[in-house]
């Protein structure tokens, strides 16, 4: 069974464990610069609980609260937003308010449940 999270970390991260991944969508965090390794992103990941938990487990990635928890991102991920073409996220602001600020700029990061 797979289920899907909202990361932020680095290109090159994601790379390193993109592999175990049933599929996942990203968009570069950094204002138009071209993707390197040390590109910022945010990632929505869709694998099963073994790659979710290895994600978790490695510092480079920060999991976000689920999308549905009325828990804030951090303060982090509301400035990595801000400083990309998604654009500033309200203090407060939820996973599923910044996936849907993302999926302005890039659809398939909109929080979908089936």
């Amino acid at each position: 069974m797979t289920g899907k999270c909202y990361y932020r970390t680095t290109l090159v991260a994601w790379r390193r464990h993109a592999g175990r991944f049933a599929n996942s969508h990203w968009l570069a965090l950094n204002s138009g610069a071209p993707p390197d390794d040390a590109t910022p992103i945010l990632v929505l990941v869709e694998a099963d609980e073994g790659a979710h938990l290895a994600l978790e487990s490695d510092p480079v990635f920060e999991a976000l609260p689920h999308p549905l928890a009325q828990k804030p991102v951090s303060d982090a991920t509301r400035a990595a937003l801000a400083a990309s073409p998604v654009g500033a996220v309200a203090p407060g602001a939820t996973t599923f308010d910044a996936a849907e600020a993302a999926a302005r700029v890039h659809p398939l990061l909109r929080q979908r449940v089936f």
